[in-house]
């Protein structure tokens, strides 16, 4: 009998944030995951959107729902330690909840701050601190964060957004670091645009030659939410077992130009 691969989450439990079903990239990474055999803990503000997503996924009675709003920073850790103690030790997290969203300068002001800040940095220093809290990380645990390539390189009307995801990847780094000694690995995702309802909205605000740059500043064309899922479930699968602190474009060839 051959060993299992080491890209397999057989029995894995993973937390995974963002995953309300009319969230493209977290549906999508909660499908791959399951896929691959995690026993998934879907988390999002929205009871009813998260069951939608839950109904979607194979053997869909091994995964929970587990409510909550992330603004609500300071009880992060106090709700992991509760889902850990209930249901075991998580194998990993995904943080994929997000504030989105455009924010041209003239627009700009200390209420927009908290909103992009708090879930997209706040939530997830959090959510890493959390798993260093004693019977929360399973062996081998691992912490991937969703950011973007907005992050990576800026975009115009998209200052505190593009700040947030850029502050990210300090963050990813850094977490790195700090959870190492427990042997828990901290990576991020930054994927381009992809197709989806999201995109669907936004393409619909573009002119017709904005659409085509658009495509045309993707070299292989616009992503699937599944690409995205898919370098999600390598980093957090033991095929990546010595990767750790590093920001992975999923962008189709954006940032090669």
């Amino acid at each position: 009998m051959s060993p299992p691969s080491p890209c397999a989450l057989a029995d894995r439990r993973i937390l995974v944030t963002g995953a309300s079903v009319d969230s493209d990239i977290g549906r999508g990474i909660a499908s791959e995951l399951a896929r691959n055999g995690a026993r998934l803990v879907l988390a999002g503000r929205r009871v009813e959107a998260l069951e939608a997503t839950k109904a979607l996924l194979p053997a869909a009675e091994q995964h929970l729902v587990a409510p909550y709003d992330l603004t609500e920073l300071d009880g992060i850790p106090a709700w992991v330690r509760q889902i850990a103690e209930s249901g075991g030790p998580l194998g990993g997290i995904v943080h994929s909840a997000s504030h989105q969203g455009y924010s041209p300068l003239s627009k700009i002001g200390a209420a927009e701050f908290d909103r992009y800040f708090s879930i997209n940095v706040g939530a997830a220093i959090l959510l890493a601190r959390a798993l260093r809290q004693r019977g929360v990380a399973a062996p081998g645990a691992s912490i991937v964060y969703i950011g973007s390539v907005a992050g990576l390189r800026g975009q115009k009307g998209r200052t505190l957004y593009a700040a947030s995801k850029a502050a990210l990847v300090a963050v990813t780094r850094s977490v790195a670091l700090e959870l190492a000694d427990l042997g828990i690995r901290a990576n991020c995702v930054a994927p381009a645009i992809v197709k989806g309802a999201q995109a669907k909205k936004h393409f619909s605000m573009l002119s017709a030659e904005q659409n085509a740059a658009l495509a045309a500043a993707h070299p292989l064309g616009i992503g699937m939410p599944g690409d995205v899922a898919h370098a999600v479930s390598f980093l957090l699968s033991d095929a990546a077992r010595w990767i750790t602190g590093t920001v992975l474009p999923v962008d189709g060839g954006f940032m090669a130009q």
